[in-house]
């Protein structure tokens, strides 16, 4: 989504009276967003970014997000996502230690 400030206000945040609009992200911007959550091992974020003419800035990464304004904005219930992700990945059979090390993946 895009967040806009109201006049006179520099923060964009919804619940601090900013605007949030549904906006496609082109691939540039949806990898530095990926890429910086992950470099945070999170796999659910909210980033903050700024268009800048050398590329996107990365302003900040939330372990957190509210989810107000991007629901609002794209019309997706992004919580019961989340939720939903969540219990498939917990439904999954974990493998042992000794299981992923003779598979040859990390502890």
């Amino acid at each position: 989504m895009r967040r806009t400030a109201r006049c006179g206000e520099f923060r964009a945040n919804v619940h601090r009276g900013g605007r949030a609009e549904a906006a496609v992200l082109s691939s540039e911007l949806a990898a530095t967003a990926v890429r910086a959550a992950r470099i945070l091992g999170l796999e659910i974020a909210g980033v903050d970014l700024l268009e800048a003419a050398d590329g996107p800035k990365v302003i900040e990464v939330n372990a957190s997000p509210g989810l107000e304004g991007i629901e609002e904005a794209s019309g997706v219930d992004v919580a019961s996502s989340v939720v939903e992700h969540l219990e498939q990945k917990l439904s999954r059979p974990r493998l042992l230690r000794a299981d992923r090390a003779a598979a040859g993946r990390p502890r």
